[in-house]
């Protein structure tokens, strides 16, 4: 009797975790779709970037949510960006991408890598590493939370900027 107990139980967490979703993955169609707004990005195309996008995705870049953007505004500020910067990418050797499902079922794929990019005005090139993740519903995007640290880049440009004014100030 002990016997038919104990195989019914193995039976029983057998085909129970069979059935369970995968958790964890480093391979998956959000992590795809992901990597192809990671390219837009890079190469300018907003058009294509928005279409990784709900049409009601919050954008929190650095933010709470009660400042979030939408994907017009983060696509409006990335264009302010690109103006002035060169060679905007993401280095290739520092991306990792994974996926998560949660314990409420949500879907979330987290990036990490260092942004690389040459500002115009002092053409010094700036390695500034981040991380996003961003969470998935249907294959679109609805929030997406990104982090790194823009201080010395900052910095810089606010010598450059004061560096100017002074050049305008006539004696």
């Amino acid at each position: 009797m002990k016997k038919l107990i104990l195989i019914a139980l193995a039976i029983t967490f057998t085909l129970g975790s069979c059935n369970q979703k995968q958790r964890y993955t480093q391979q998956s169609p959000e992590i795809e779709s992901y990597k192809k707004s990671f390219a837009a990005y890079e190469n300018q195309n907003w058009e294509e970037l928005a279409s990784y996008y709900a049409d009601t995705a919050k954008i929190l870049n650095n933010v709470t949510m009660e400042n979030a953007q939408t994907v017009a505004q983060m696509i409006n500020t990335n264009k302010e960006d690109a103006a002035l910067f060169t060679n905007v990418k993401y280095d290739p050797k520092t991306i990792e991408y994974e996926m998560v499902v949660t314990d409420n079922g949500e879907t979330w794929v987290n990036f990490w890598g260092h942004w690389v990019g040459t500002l115009k005005a002092n053409n010094k090139t700036y390695i500034i590493p981040a991380s996003f993740t961003a969470q998935f519903i249907d294959g679109k995007i609805v929030r997406e939370d990104g982090y790194w640290d823009n201080s010395k880049l900052a910095i810089d440009m606010l010598k450059l900027q004061d560096t100017t004014a002074q050049k305008t100030v006539t004696p």
